[in-house]
């Protein structure tokens, strides 16, 4: 009987993968640990689950109290168990990734961490835990989803123009998009309203703005439609 009693010495935590975008920049919010291990390192917002919580309530506690943020969609992504994953013993990971638009968040981190800040994806360095690894299977489910489900409008405002819509796709997808083919796709899917406004205060020729048509998107995925970039 002692042996089976080693099966219930495992931890569980989660892990948080938050997307933002930010004037043609994917960001992910990375938060500076206060405590050991990895002290002073950057690392995704995270934590261990109490003995009484489930699994989403806790990614949404770890998320408020290390960075603020609230009322934030999360999606499980995927679970990381490598034995020696966490240095104080075994720890198994539950991996959550959201989209948010980063002008509608402020940053108030509590509890032991002492900043929280967005990164830009291409500049993140080494992170503390396996939280590099991690950050890599939510960027290629992002990547993944962008292309098979309008997502990328969850982080843009609600008014944008086609070249900033590009840009989203170039920075999540990781490659440059020809203007005029991606125009005439993303057109022909007739799922932007022209709001027959365009920008102000801008430099350059203002620029056609548009707005997503959530409601007609809906009634098409329920006819069968199928998002394909």
């Amino acid at each position: 009987m002692g042996e089976s009693n080693n099966f219930f010495k495992s931890a569980f935590s989660v892990d948080n993968v938050i997307f933002g975008f930010d004037d043609g920049d994917l960001k992910v919010l990375l938060i500076k640990r206060g405590t050991a291990p990895f002290k002073g390192k950057w690392a995704l917002p995270g934590d261990l689950v109490y003995p009484n919580e489930d699994l989403d309530n806790a990614a949404a506690r770890v998320l408020l109290e290390l960075t603020g943020l609230k009322n934030v969609y999360l999606e499980q992504v995927h679970t990381f168990g490598a034995v020696d994953r966490h240095p104080l013993g075994r720890v198994i990971t539950i991996a959550y990734y959201s989209l948010v638009k980063i002008a509608n968040f402020e940053l108030t981190p509590s509890s032991w961490a002492s900043k929280a800040k967005w990164h830009s994806i291409s500049e993140v360095g080494d992170l503390g835990f396996d939280h590099n690894e991690i950050l890599n299977a939510c960027f290629n489910r992002l990547k993944q989803r962008v292309k098979s489900r309008p997502v990328g409008f969850e982080l843009l405002p609600k008014k944008f123009t086609l070249t900033e819509l590009q840009h989203l796709y170039e920075a999540v997808l990781e490659i440059e998009l020809d203007k005029r083919n991606f125009r005439k796709k993303i057109l022909s899917m007739n799922l932007l309203k022209d709001l027959n406004e365009t920008q102000e205060n801008v430099a350059h020729r203002p620029a056609r703005l548009y707005s997503f048509d959530k409601v007609k998107y809906e009634r098409l995925v329920a006819e069968g439609y199928n998002f394909a970039l």
